[in-house]
């Protein structure tokens, strides 16, 4: 049987107290972490291992959550995969992804979001996935784009960090759009 969180290059696993390193590191990097979210003040390295701590005690799934992508040659953490604002009456959720710098360039976010949208497809029964992406986020669009996600919109002047307002890319990704590039999982 395959395993359907683990692909040619990467697993999806379950957030563990000792990945609290990995998540420190991806938050100290100001312009990752501006490409992903806003940045927060620095914490403490013991407000990591206890939001970490916490992570890792939650029973998995649900309409919110995140998977800890660890690259299959060293099992390093490589960065994080987000689900939210799940909406189950109209079938739609969101998802996002980071990619520490030391793990890049490596096809690791493109397979981390193939194994996010195909659990979502086919085991969630969700019907469309959305994006929002910051529009000088060049690398996240050009990510999103080569999965077949479709510009859906732009909210003009969304969000203010660095100084000024930036526009917000909306993407989005219908199960059938998704499955006619994509083999359905096996039953067998």
């Amino acid at each position: 049987m395959q395993d359907m969180w683990t692909g040619d290059k990467v697993r999806l696993r379950g957030v563990e107290p000792e990945d609290w390193e990995g998540f420190r590191d991806l938050a100290r990097n100001s312009v990752d972490a501006r490409n992903a979210d806003l940045v927060e003040p620095p914490r403490s390295d013991e407000s990591f291992r206890a939001w970490t701590a916490d992570r890792a005690g939650r029973p998995p799934g649900g309409d919110a959550f995140r998977l800890v992508v660890e690259g299959l040659s060293d099992h390093a953490f490589a960065g994080a995969v987000t689900v939210g604002e799940t909406d189950s009456r109209a079938g739609r959720f969101r998802t996002g992804i980071e990619i520490a710098r030391v793990h890049r360039r490596r096809g690791y976010a493109a397979e981390a979001t193939g194994l996010i949208l195909g659990y979502m497809f086919a085991e969630q029964r969700c019907n469309k996935c959305e994006v929002e992406v910051y529009a000088f986020n060049d690398a996240s669009l050009a990510l999103y784009r080569a999965q077949g996600f479709v510009e859906e919109g732009r909210l003009r002047q969304h969000e203010f960090f660095a100084g000024a307002h930036h526009d917000v890319v909306l993407l989005g990704l219908t199960a059938s759009e998704y499955w006619a590039t994509h083999r359905r999982p096996s039953l067998r």
